[in-house]
């Protein structure tokens, strides 16, 4: 029967994975139990942000000198789902999510995880990316063993993207392909789990039908991935209990208490601060700055900068909202939050001990 254990893991570097072959060779975990990785890395989160793929190409090469499989093999079962830039408190970190066999309980939280099939650069933003996440979240759900979608926590997937998109594509823009990418994955996601009815899931819709949306699905895109890399969270029956997962949706950037929401669903006092830092395991939280210009009434600039990309205030800013009240700077904070939780807000998941 298995169990699910996370471990939240400092980086020197892109490609530090010193921490993680530490526990390795410790044995607090084995090399063949990695089932996801999820972090965050210094780079400047664009689409020219090579530092995800230096990680995710040393997590593999780490993992292939244990394992004895081809990091190839490992890459192509293993989602590694990166998000770059770590402005103002946010350090960078990973998250690496471990499942062993050798024991089980009567229900608990599982993960199951999924590719789709490669997506071309003609497929982003289309039905097709759509079906494709639908499909591929739904064969994450069976894996984990998730069998209501009332159950699932969180949906994190790592959309492609392409730098140079062709003629054939919804837009040669590869900044607007990325979100394109990220709303067909929200849309795929939401459809799996029950959070939006599938017969909104148009190309139309994205971007623009912003009342769809999931307040369960997390979204990153990048040009270091080639298909949709699915990682589902949710209860399952079988699976060792110990550890909770909170999920709250923050209809702005100012949303402090849908960060003390998601705490106490983990099972944390947060009034406003975490009372008990060491039972926090991991923090993912996406958002997105108000495409009105405004938050609560007070207009901000995020959006008319040309020194500095509007993402890198938006992570900076939820960034130092969340770590104030989980009390550390390791927090997944990812940009681009279209149709992931409210219009100009996002979400945020916490992962503790029981």
């Amino acid at each position: 029967m298995p169990s699910l254990s996370i471990h939240r893991l400092p980086m020197a570097h892109p490609g530090d994975l010193s921490a993680l072959a530490g526990l390795i060779a410790a044995g607090t975990i084995r090399a063949g139990d990695v089932r996801a990785v999820i972090g965050k890395t210094e780079g400047n989160g664009g689409l020219n942000d090579f530092t995800r793929g230096f990680f995710t190409q040393s997590l593999m090469l780490l993992l292939a000198r244990h394992t004895g499989e081809a990091p190839e093999a490992l890459a192509a079962r293993i989602p590694c789902v990166l998000s770059g830039g770590t402005e103002g408190a946010l350090s960078p970190h990973y998250m690496v999510f471990a499942v062993a066999r050798d024991r089980g309980g009567a229900s608990g939280l599982a993960l199951g995880s999924a590719f789709s099939p490669p997506t071309p650069a003609g497929e982003i933003g289309r039905v097709a990316q759509i079906e494709a996440v639908t499909a591929a979240v739904r064969a994450a759900m069976a894996d984990a063993g998730i069998t209501r979608a009332e159950d699932v926590a969180l949906v994190q997937v790592k959309a492609p993207c392409a730098l140079a998109p062709g003629p054939d594509a919804r837009s040669t823009d590869p900044r607007v392909l990325m979100a394109l990418s990220r709303a067909a994955a929200a849309f795929g996601a939401g459809i799996a789990i029950g959070d939006i009815a599938p017969e909104a899931g148009t190309e139309a819709a994205l971007l623009r039908d912003v009342q769809h949306y999931s307040n369960r699905v997390s979204i990153s895109s990048g040009i270091e991935v080639t298909c949709n890399e699915v990682v589902v969270i949710g209860r399952a029956a079988g699976w060792t209990p110990g550890i909770r997962a909170g999920v709250a949706p923050m209809r702005d950037l100012l949303d402090l208490d849908g960060v003390i929401h998601a705490c106490r669903a983990a099972g944390l006092e947060a009034s406003p601060a975490v009372q008990d830092r060491s039972r926090v395991l991991g923090v993912i939280a996406k958002g997105e700055p108000d495409k009105a210009g405004h938050i609560r009434g007070a207009r901000h600039t995020m959006l008319g900068d040309t020194d500095i990309d509007a993402q890198r205030h938006l992570r900076g800013a939820l960034g130092a909202v969340v770590a104030a009240v989980t009390g550390d700077g390791q927090v997944f904070v990812s940009g681009g939050a279209e149709h992931q939780g409210p219009p100009g807000g996002g979400l945020v998941c916490v992962f503790a001990r029981e």
